[in-house]
């Protein structure tokens, strides 16, 4: 099987699954006595029924090559993650088809950017490559199933070029 070879994160690939988040462009308002640039609304958070909640995860650092063997969505809300050092991080997604993955898609993000996945995108795990893997990630709270996951029946191989 061919590896599947992550490309940069970039808005325009990543906008049919999210959105990226960073403090590229012109800052949208100057504030706190002109100090500091607010790049303001950067993703579309959707809750439906639930409340937004700020958790803090510490995921275990991943190598190359890397193994996906499940992805997951989640179709209540969408899930947005921070990350809280300057580390990329990889970031799989992938269209559905016919309620599973379709073929997947890696990126890799810049120190800086951090990604919202919108509601019902498949995505695999948080997948840092360095140590520590801490992320605040912004996502949906409440009653109801709000995550669901497909196992592959064969690991795909993630890995550079």
């Amino acid at each position: 099987m061919t590896p599947i070879v992550p490309q940069p994160l970039t808005a325009a690939a990543f906008a049919p699954f999210g959105d990226v988040m960073d403090c590229s462009g012109d800052a949208d308002m100057i504030i706190n006595q002109g100090l500091c640039g607010r790049f303001h609304d950067r993703a579309k958070m959707e809750f439906g029924t639930g409340q937004a909640g700020i958790s803090l995860f510490n995921a275990t650092p991943r190598a190359f090559p890397y193994a996906l063997e499940m992805m997951e969505r989640h179709p209540l809300g969408s899930q947005a993650f921070i990350p809280m050092t300057q580390h990329p991080f990889l970031v799989i997604v992938a269209r559905d088809k016919d309620g599973a993955p379709g073929t997947p898609n890696a990126f890799m993000t810049s120190p800086g950017q951090g990604v919202n996945y919108h509601r019902n995108v498949w995505h695999g795990v948080l997948t840092p490559l360095h140590a520590p893997g801490l992320f605040a990630v912004v996502d949906r709270i409440g009653d109801g199933n709000n995550l669901q996951e497909y196992w592959f029946d064969t690991p795909r191989v993630v890995a550079p070029a």
